[in-house]
């Protein structure tokens, strides 16, 4: 087939490039090449076209003939600051109306998009009886008394955590978050008004090779990783007991190119995830024992904003694309321990 792909510099994009031409796709890569994601004097790599695809008049020649985007262009990080905002709105938001419109205009009917676990928010919460509880934000006293997990509103106990499907409220709680959530707002939109489809990929926590290293906006086995490589503790914040699901990239890019080559009808989102749940701790853990220290530190702090425990569900993708994850967090964590990582200043 022949696919356009959007952020093909990136993290994310250049494993995804790597997978698609290793299975004969045609590609026709493109990249904004942001200096805050790849330097303020880089050039596209080999085989990609410094593009923005803001701009309509540079994106619609490229989509003669195309038979899919895969796009995973994209502003990324938690953000520090409500000055972010502009650039999620703008890259992210703004940045895929206009694509989808480009898409309109060209007859190009499908789309795989790079969606995020973070349109959740909170992850899915029980009671010691498994009946599922709606949360809030938890408090600043909580919080700072060192009782950082959602209780029950009826008994005060404790709530446990269940994995979230797809069908989950979207409740986002970051400004990168809320611009994610618009991505697929705008991108089901299209797809109803257009009778095209969109195949919607949750990443839940990605890493591997060329992840971005330590800024406020890199992922924390990023941030694990660069203190470890100073001869630094990783600091785990809360009590390090934070479920997530770390997903190693050429898994994600496996992911892409299942969603590229099985097409879904409508709209359909779908969490891509290992399928085996890891604390924060355990993450900083493993991390630090296949370098041989130093050890992790469990400081206490904690971020306003900051989710409790997010995992999810992958059956769905396993049932409808036919992915699996085959890279364990155990396996992928050692790897990751001494893989190279790639500087990047932060949002854009």
């Amino acid at each position: 087939m022949r696919v356009l792909l959007t952020g093909a510099a990136g993290f994310i994009g250049s494993s995804v490039h790597r997978a698609l031409s290793a299975a004969g796709h045609e590609v026709t890569a493109l990249d904004a090449m942001l200096p805050t994601a790849h330097g303020p004097d880089a050039e596209p790599p080999i085989g990609v076209l410094r593009r923005d695809i803001r701009d309509a008049a540079a994106i619609e020649p490229l989509l003669d003939g195309i038979d899919v985007v895969c796009h995973q262009a994209a502003v990324v990080g938690a953000g520090v600051s409500v000055g972010d905002a502009p650039a999620y709105a703008g890259h992210n938001d703004l940045g895929t109306a206009v694509l989808l419109a480009a898409m309109d205009r060209a007859g190009c009917r499908r789309l795989v998009l790079a969606s995020s676990m973070v349109v959740y928010g909170e992850g899915r919460y029980i009671d010691v009886g498994g009946a599922a509880v709606e949360v809030g934000i938890r408090r600043a006293t909580d919080l700072a008394a060192g009782n950082f997990e959602h209780r029950s509103p009826a008994t005060d106990a404790p709530l446990g955590w269940a994995p979230v499907t797809e069908s989950a409220p979207l409740r986002p709680r970051s400004l990168y978050a809320a611009s994610k959530v618009a991505q697929e707002h705008y991108a089901a939109a299209w797809a109803a008004a257009t009778g095209s489809s969109v195949t919607a990929l949750r990443y839940h926590n990605v890493y591997g090779p060329e992840m971005p290293r330590d800024t406020p906006y890199s992922g924390v086995a990023a941030i694990f990783r660069s203190a470890l490589e100073l001869g630094r503790a990783p600091e785990v914040y809360e009590d390090g007991r934070q479920a997530r699901d770390f997903i190693h990239v050429t898994d994600i890019a496996a992911a892409n190119l299942a969603a590229i080559e099985r097409p879904l009808p409508g709209f359909a989102p779908l969490n891509i995830a290992s399928g085996q749940p890891i604390t924060i701790g355990e993450v900083a853990a493993a991390l630090a024992a296949a370098r041989g220290g130093p050890e992790p530190v469990l400081s206490g702090r904690h971020r306003a904003g900051d989710v409790r425990h997010i995992v999810a569900s992958p059956d769905r993708a396993r049932s409808v694309l036919g992915f699996a994850a085959r890279v364990s967090p155990t396996a992928g964590l050692a790897e990751f321990a001494f893989a190279p990582l790639r500087s990047a200043l932060g949002c854009g």
